[in-house]
């Protein structure tokens, strides 16, 4: 039987037990608890255990979620061997040089990527419920940071 269940990190006590998603309602637990906590903790680190796991058991893909409470939009970003690194489309003339947090470690975000939470609960809940495929509910990009290959970067 397959694990769909999503495996959770934003907080320092995440990193080695994560929190383990498996319903829409834990989804919208999990976004609520970005937006009310500090905003050193505002984004998490996302993997499917539907997913397969490559060599020395690393998974094959990632998905960060940013959200900000103050402007009440998020961001993601998500890798897979099939589309490679891609990022959230947001408004023309959304933020450049967007940081979220992840367990307090600032975390760059593509330019213009931030989108609606409406529109961020959607595709984690979509995440979920395909089996860590890409969520089809935003538009994406190729990912691209303010400085490739800096040390920020959520895949260096």
């Amino acid at each position: 039987m397959t694990d769909n269940r999503l495996e959770a990190r934003y907080r320092r006590a995440d990193m080695q037990d994560p929190v383990l998603i498996s319903t829409s309602g834990e989804v919208d637990r999990l976004i609520d608890a970005l937006l009310a906590g500090p905003e050193t903790h505002n984004a998490v680190h996302i993997l499917s255990r539907a997913r397969p796991v490559m060599w020395l058991g690393f998974p094959d893909h990632e998905l960060y979620v940013g959200v900000s409470r103050a402007d009440q939009v998020g961001a993601l970003a998500l890798s897979l061997p099939e589309v490679g690194r891609i990022a959230s489309v947001g408004s023309p003339g959304s933020r450049s040089g967007v940081t979220y947090h992840v367990a307090g470690h600032w975390t760059e975000f593509a330019d213009n990527s931030e989108i609606s939470l409406t529109r961020v609960r959607e595709a984690v809940k979509e995440f979920l419920r395909s089996g860590g495929n890409i969520p089809t509910c935003p538009k994406w990009k190729p990912f691209e940071t303010l400085g490739e290959g800096v040390d920020n970067d959520p895949w260096a």
